[in-house]
């Protein structure tokens, strides 16, 4: 009989079989699961006007995504979806979970809105209680939410100002503390809205270091080019209601064909 017939020896068949069922981290490792889902999103305002047709799009943990386009594109129209204040038809997930009525507490923990005018976001007398707003009605004990509050605001360069009156800081200030009261809730997902809206040059260097170093998935909607292409890696252009473009930022400014198109040049 020849030896290659031959039967392999039970220590060589361990071997073999130990070797089919090995599992190499780069060949199996399966991708993360999207922290943001968005299936076929539809909205109309009040008064029948569309304001979203049919848009999709995933974000992964830690991606870092622009939404840009014409005033009237959808873009802030897109974010208050993430955390239910608006409801269209269509499928919205966060984390794994329906943006649904019986899961908005539990989904507004993880997606932290940030408005564009921080006026609409700090309402209490002093930069600590607007911080510490969040834990507290979470009902944390009183040393998880001093530390939630002193941690957050290091975060944003706000060491110090916790006794500071809200309206009396600059808006710069008030930006930071609005990321600061969105993050002492250590949300997964940030959501911005026109975030450098209003600020001085200075200002915006400052928080364009602020958006680099935090970990959190990003989502923003804003007309600032020059924010778009130091910060988020990925951009999604929006026009009517539609996602027009969805790819890598540098490859999407340098279109000057779709940027034309689309309002943003």
């Amino acid at each position: 009989m020849d030896s290659s017939s031959e039967p392999l020896a039970s220590g060589s068949l361990i071997r073999q079989s130990y070797r089919c069922t090995q599992r190499p981290n780069h060949v199996f490792s399966p991708p993360p699961a999207p922290c943001i889902e968005i299936h076929n999103l539809s909205y109309a305002y009040p008064d029948g006007r569309p304001a979203l047709r049919g848009v999709s799009l995933n974000v992964q943990p830690g991606d870092k995504v622009a939404l840009v386009g014409p005033n009237g594109a959808g873009k802030s129209t897109l974010l208050l979806h993430l955390n239910g204040i608006l409801r269209g038809q269509g499928t919205v997930r966060v984390m794994g979970q329906e943006v649904a009525e019986p899961y908005l507490s539990r989904i507004r923990a993880q997606v932290g809105l940030i408005f564009q005018d921080p006026d609409d976001q700090l309402f209490s007398p002093t930069v600590f209680e607007d911080v510490a707003f969040g834990p507290l009605y979470a009902g944390l004990a009183e040393d998880e939410i001093q530390r939630r509050v002193a941690w957050a605001l290091d975060q944003v360069g706000l060491e110090g100002y916790a006794e500071r009156i809200s309206h009396h800081l600059s808006l710069g200030e008030k930006k930071r503390a609005s990321i600061a009261s969105v993050l002492s809730m250590q949300p997964a997902i940030l959501a911005l809205d026109e975030p450098t809206a209003g600020l001085d040059p200075r200002t915006c260097r400052r928080l364009v270091r602020l958006l680099q170093e935090l970990p959190q998935a990003m989502v923003a909607a804003t007309h600032d080019l020059r924010l778009v292409a130091q910060v988020f890696p990925r951009t999604v252009v929006l026009d009517e209601g539609r996602v027009v473009a969805d790819g890598p930022t540098a490859d999407l400014l340098a279109d000057e064909r779709l940027m034309e198109a689309h309002g943003l040049k």
